[in-house]
């Protein structure tokens, strides 16, 4: 068992920030995820939106955000999930897959998940044509014809780097106008080798071994297509990786995400939440690092005392 005052679960933006700030104010912290660090920022292929940056992947924004990290004494502990959160008034700890932590405090920032879509045929080409991530698997299908579903930020940023890459892409949206940035929308409407497909939401996905096809209704006319494609990205949004917090008293709201005041406290003392997993209406990267800083400095003021807030 090791000791640690402040544990962070998972190293997207949110818990980056955090660590940063807790490591500087002079906090043993330790930042653990299941995955490698970074988040899902890493599978952005474009972001335009962050401040100080015109333009940068979002793999080398996280790639600065760890080595920021480490030069003020973070200590990563990767591929490590947690598996079971203890909340006691003396003495809570973190048991994952490889070790049980003490900690005196503990961020949960733990991000956010791909959303499905359910239809027949998604989970049978998982990784065989349906994808969700475009900066992944995007390179694959280079001069293809393939689908892009969704119609928010995502699914349009996907959309504009993916129609770098393959011949065509059909996008699939469920409304008649996109839900994105408009500066994104103009963008995808001067490229020529995009067709949108309005009001049309996908009912089956077709192949053999590999994704050929895509079965599509128009909401309005009840007309179904078949249309041919070598792969289909679902870009439909995200859902809270909220599993660590069952079963301990942290309250969430009815979509599972982790309710936090505004400084990032749970309603339970020395446990705090940051990032896509909270309650926080905007789902950004600048928002994730602006809780993350909050949460780092609070936790500092709780296991150190100097100025907490109760």
């Amino acid at each position: 068992m090791e000791d640690w005052e402040l544990i962070i679960v998972g190293a997207g933006p949110a818990g980056l920030a955090a660590a940063i700030y807790a490591a500087r104010s002079g906090l043993k912290t330790l930042i653990l995820d299941e995955k490698m660090a970074g988040g899902t920022i890493v599978d952005a292929p474009i972001i335009e939106n962050y401040p100080g940056f015109l333009k940068i992947n979002g793999g080398e924004l996280a790639e600065k955000m760890v080595t920021q990290c480490k030069h003020f004494g973070v200590t990563f502990h990767e591929l490590e999930s947690a598996s079971n959160l203890v909340i006691k008034e003396k003495n809570s700890y973190l048991e994952t897959n490889k070790i049980t932590y003490n900690f005196k405090g503990i961020i949960l920032a733990t991000g956010s998940h791909y959303k499905t879509i359910g239809v027949k045929g998604e989970s049978k080409f998982k990784g065989r044509g349906v994808s969700y991530c475009g900066v992944c698997d995007g390179p694959l299908f280079k001069g293809k014809r393939i689908m892009v579903i969704g119609g928010g930020n995502t699914a349009v940023t996907t959309t504009l780097y993916l129609s770098g890459i393959v011949s065509e892409v059909l996008v699939v949206h469920r409304r008649d106008a996109f839900r994105s940035e408009q500066a994104l929308v103009n963008e995808i409407k001067s490229k020529n080798n995009i067709q949108i497909f309005w009001n049309t939401q996908i009912q089956e996905i077709l192949g053999d071994k590999l994704v050929n096809s895509v079965l599509v209704i128009d909401n309005k006319t009840k007309e179904i297509k078949k249309l041919s494609v070598d792969a289909v990205f679902v870009q439909i949004g995200e859902a809270p990786n909220n599993q660590i917090a069952h079963n301990t008293g942290i309250k969430m709201n009815a979509k599972g995400h982790v309710i936090v005041d505004s400084l990032q406290r749970t309603n339970i003392p020395g446990i705090f939440a940051a990032g896509d997993l909270t309650n926080h209406p905007i789902k950004q990267i600048g928002t994730a690092v602006g809780q993350g800083i909050t949460a780092g400095l609070e936790a500092f003021a709780f296991i150190r005392q100097p100025y907490y807030r109760k």
